[in-house]
């Protein structure tokens, strides 16, 4: 024990885990440094780690250690927590969790640095109203407990990224909460006593992950369609009846769980979507709409027990794209052929583009089939994103240089062939570029070196064009990387020092490994991965657990991770991985 003392003296940083303690050593609450040390020498405390242990009680002392920053003493036996907590006014992060706390005191709101409060697995019926003074707050995990009602004072905590409030007796959440966290991106609330979703659920823009699963929900709002971000929901087990086709709009959403419901029926507005796995089970579903087999990229369309009349067991029993198969097949030709009837020509669509995007700053040319570019790209003045994917240009007019408040450039699905180099170093605002799926022959070392303030970048399906990743790597504000289809059979390492970067895509490819430094990329959010041809991955990669959100690995031949694991999904994975690191 001395030895373990005298060494955080030196490093600020103390971890007696695992070691059976009944009580806190009187030591470690001691400011006063060894008597074989000089007081300039030592270190005061910063993060105490006691998990794991048989503490049943934590004393007041604890504000003696006014340096602290983390306190981890989850695992233990405490029933309360001393009102000295309040005084720890550098603390960030508190675990608490899985122990036996009924209370949490009032004075916890003192704590006016904490960004991280874990209180899951304790025996809590209400939080105090004084969290709601925490406001540099962004991660709360107050999971399975005894909760009925979230203070209204929470509302204050605007900061908040993570929410975790699973298995708890939740009534409801308030619209004023919501409208006051529009930095959420995850929140999990399943198997609570929840009756209804909040209107107010459209302001999270930044949701990415939602789990409302074993409540008693009987609706989703329209406004749902107002999560742009959403990646995954979890509606299971609940008492729907009917979704809304607003669902549909949703474009990232890939996962959607909706089994043990009151279904009668799958909206065709929500066949729009791009999902991989569709949970339809234990419904109430006779048929489903034939255009449910566009939805080609689904890999798992289950759909036992519901009383399906209109298909054959086998069908529904067996692989997911013999049915979808089955269901194109019983498209009629007119639905099969989109753009029946009369459309406005180009030219009015083109007219119609340009004055909406004299108030939204959007000019959207997107699928007009035009071989150039039209003239009111660059004559609408202060356009700030130029939509021209789905066309058949063949290269930029230099006109469009002179779009210099240009923030975004859509050309994706076209037949551009050179790196149009000359317009694009004059985009000096451009911070958004899509080239996916065009014909580029090559991308010039210093192509993409100009564009510096580049947020966005999709080189998608030009295997042909890739740079060297020396030269991406160069982009330091680069936040999305997009790159499907690009013929990799190594992960670029130079990407591994994009430290800002939040969504990478390298799906669709031919790697083999992920080198384990795929833990430096701390801000990463989502990572694809989906077919290739990768048979393990790091634990290192467990290490991201707290920032990334969302982990792809569809199409790959893993050996080393059970199936099991791999269908819970994102989080129990990069437990997983996270668990097989040797031990520090």
């Amino acid at each position: 024990m001395d030895r373990v003392l005298k060494s955080a003296r030196a490093s600020g940083s103390l971890n007696l885990s695992n070691r059976s303690l009944r009580e806190v050593p009187d030591e470690v609450y001691k400011a006063a440094t060894g008597e074989d040390e000089k007081w300039w020498e030592a270190v005061e405390l910063q993060k105490l780690i006691l998990a794991h242990n048989n503490l049943e009680v934590l004393k007041e002392d604890l504000k003696s250690l006014s340096l602290l920053t983390v306190l981890n003493i989850s695992h233990n036996k405490l029933s309360c927590l001393p009102a000295a907590i309040g005084e720890l006014a550098l603390l960030k992060s508190l675990d608490v969790s899985f122990n036996q706390i009924t209370n949490i005191p009032e004075e916890i709101g003192s704590a006016a640095s904490l960004v991280k409060l874990d209180f899951s697995s304790n025996l809590l019926k209400e939080l105090p109203d004084s969290l709601g003074n925490c406001l540099a707050l962004s991660e709360l995990k107050v999971s399975n407990n005894s909760i009925a009602k979230l203070p209204n004072e929470l509302s204050n905590c605007t900061k908040l990224i993570k929410l975790d409030v699973e298995g708890n007796k939740l009534t409801m959440f308030s619209d004023d909460m919501f409208m006051s966290w529009t930095m959420l991106t995850e929140l999990n609330a399943a198997r609570n006593l929840l009756t209804s979703i909040p209107d107010s659920i459209g302001v999270l823009s930044k949701l990415i992950r939602l789990d409302f699963h074993q409540n008693k929900i009987s609706s989703i709002p329209a406004s749902i369609k107002g999560c742009s971000s959403l990646m995954e929901f979890y509606m299971g087990i609940n008492i729907l009846s009917s979704i809304p086709a607003e669902i549909g709009s949703l474009s990232r959403l890939g996962n959607l769980d909706l089994h043990s419901n009151q279904l009668k029926e799958y909206p065709v507005e929500a066949c729009r979507l791009q999902l991989s796995v569709l949970d339809l089970s234990n419904n109430s579903l006779s048929g489903l709409p034939p255009e449910l087999g566009t939805m080609t990229t689904l890999r798992k369309l289950l759909l036992a027990g519901n009383p399906l009349r209109t298909l054959r067991s086998t069908l529904v029993s067996g692989p997911t794209p013999v049915l979808l198969k089955y269901l194109r097949s019983r498209l009629s030709s007119d639905e099969e052929v989109s753009g029946s009837g009369s459309t406005p020509t180009k030219d009015v669509q083109i007219a119609m583009a340009t004055r909406l995007s004299l108030s939204s700053k959007e000019l959207n040319l997107s699928g007009l089939g035009v071989t150039s570019v039209p003239s009111a790209a660059w004559e609408t003045g202060d356009v700030v994103k130029l939509d021209l994917s789905k066309n058949l240009i063949g290269d930029l007019p230099s006109e469009l240089a002179t779009c210099s408040s240009l923030q975004a450039l859509i050309l994706s699905g076209n037949k551009i062939k050179e790196w149009p180099g000359t317009v694009l170093s004059s985009l000096s605002n451009l911070s958004c570029l899509k080239l996916d799926n065009n014909p580029l022959a090559e991308i010039p070392p210093t192509g993409l070196e100009v564009l510096c303030k580049l947020e966005i970048l999709d080189l998608s399906g030009n295997a042909s064009s890739l740079p060297e990743p020396s030269v991406i790597s160069r982009l330091p504000q680069l936040q999305e990387l997009y790159l499907r289809r690009m013929q990799l059979y190594q992960f670029p390492t130079g990407f591994l020092c994009l430290r800002r970067l939040q969504i990478l895509d390298l799906s669709q490819n031919n790697l083999v490994t992920i080198p384990e430094e795929i833990k430096d990329l701390t801000s990463l959010m989502e990572l694809d991965l989906s077919d290739n041809n990768i048979s393990a991955l790091p634990p290192e990669l467990g290490l991201l657990e707290s920032s990334l959100q969302v982990l792809k690995l569809d199409g790959n031949p893993l050996r080393s991770i059970r199936r099991t694991i791999l269908d819970r999904g994102t989080k129990a994975i990069l437990k997983y991985l996270k668990d097989k690191l040797p031990s520090q």
